[in-house]
């Protein structure tokens, strides 16, 4: 990573206030940060900030940064990659048609409907069907299953005993009659030492639990959101339907679900002290106009828009894989079910927090 130079112009306004005191509108403070600041010890927050696209990019990939735990977006864990190497071939065609049953299911529901709000209705559910039906789940317990997505497994020094002792029997029965769902699969995998033991698998279920989780559901209440409010440009992803995964990356440039990402620096870098905590603001690095032009408007058919939304590093990340399916044929169905849907009139308001910032509700109008 090249830190940025902490001097600016004699010109270089006062320094501009903490983050802590921006909840509303962060932009004006992001242009500050970005033209004057690109590297600045944020007191009240008690971290570095970092606000250019290249510097945040270089930043979430260095060695000397490492995840802080609860800091979102934390560098891929061993379990992650367990899951990312288990995405394949059947596992991965059960999850891609999970996604698109539990979408249509979802989206028919409200196909009778004058109006509905997307984001309880259809953002909040659709990644947890996808989680019940891919892993092969009772559907009894979508609720159990969403709370765990939205809040995580309970956690002790062994684990998940809730997930486990929930998991025992299922896994008890995939491994003696496996089928066709990831439960299964993950059950029947091996590893250099033999099949993976009940707490690996029940480890690796939260990880695709987690990646079901919140952040998935806000990014893509915000992907709604910005493709609803472009109705020209919703009218060519309804017709040519191989074009929305581009229509996605763009939205999470624009606006992704958590704008303000932690590391830890193991040591120094530059001015940065080791121990020292450092903000990657994604939020501020996604507009950076020296990047993209234009940077504040939403276009779907942007070239290469270069999301830094879930970091970078060359695995497939469980969280990304998810909400790029979940977004992808969340999508498809809502304009196939609801053909004349189109935003609903009225105030729209502002999000009332920093850190993960998407619509708290998408009213729409199905007719």
């Amino acid at each position: 990573m090249t830190v940025p130079r902490t001097a600016g112009a004699p010109t270089r306004p006062p320094a501009p206030p903490s983050l802590r005191t921006v909840v509303q509108d962060p932009y004006p403070l992001y242009r500050t940060l970005r033209a004057h600041y690109p590297l600045v010890y944020d007191e009240p927050f008690g971290a570095w900030l970092l606000s250019r696209y290249d510097d945040v990019r270089a930043a979430l990939a260095d060695p000397r940064l490492v995840a802080v735990p609860g800091g979102g977006l934390p560098a891929a864990p061993e379990a992650a990659r367990l899951v990312d190497r288990a995405l394949r071939g059947p596992a991965l065609a059960a999850l891609t048609a999970a996604v698109e049953r539990g979408a249509y299911v979802l989206a028919r529901r409200l196909a009778a409907r004058d109006e509905a709000d997307l984001v309880a209705e259809f953002c909040d559910w659709l990644p947890t069907a996808t989680a019940v039906a891919a892993l092969g789940l009772p559907y009894e317990e979508t609720a159990r299953v969403h709370r765990w997505c939205r809040t995580g497994p309970g956690r002790s020094r062994g684990g998940r005993p809730e997930l486990g002792a929930f998991l025992r029997p299922l896994m008890a029965r995939r491994r003696a009659h496996p089928g066709g769902d990831l439960l299964s699969v993950l059950c029947t995998a091996r590893a250099d030492d033999g099949p993976l033991p009940d707490e690996t698998v029940t480890r690796l279920v939260g990880t695709l639990l987690g990646a079901a989780g919140e952040t998935t559901a806000r990014a893509f209440a915000s992907f709604l959101a910005n493709v609803l409010d472009h109705p020209r440009q919703l009218d060519v992803l309804r017709t040519r339907p191989e074009l929305t995964a581009g229509a996605w990356a763009e939205s999470l440039r624009r606006d992704p679900p958590l704008h303000v990402v932690l590391r830890r620096a193991v040591e120094p870098v530059g001015p940065i002290p080791a121990g020292a905590t450092v903000a990657c603001l994604l939020g501020a690095a996604g507009r950076d106009p020296e990047r993209f032009t234009d940077a504040d408007r939403y276009d779907a058919f942007r070239t290469a828009p270069g999301p830094l939304a879930h970091g970078t590093g060359r695995h497939t990340r469980p969280d990304a894989l998810l909400a790029r399916l979940t977004a992808e044929h969340g999508l498809r169905a809502l304009l196939t079910a609801l053909p004349g849907l189109h935003r609903a009139p009225g105030a729209r308001p502002a999000p009332a927090d920093l850190v993960r910032r998407s619509p708290a509700t998408l009213p729409v109008r199905i007719g």
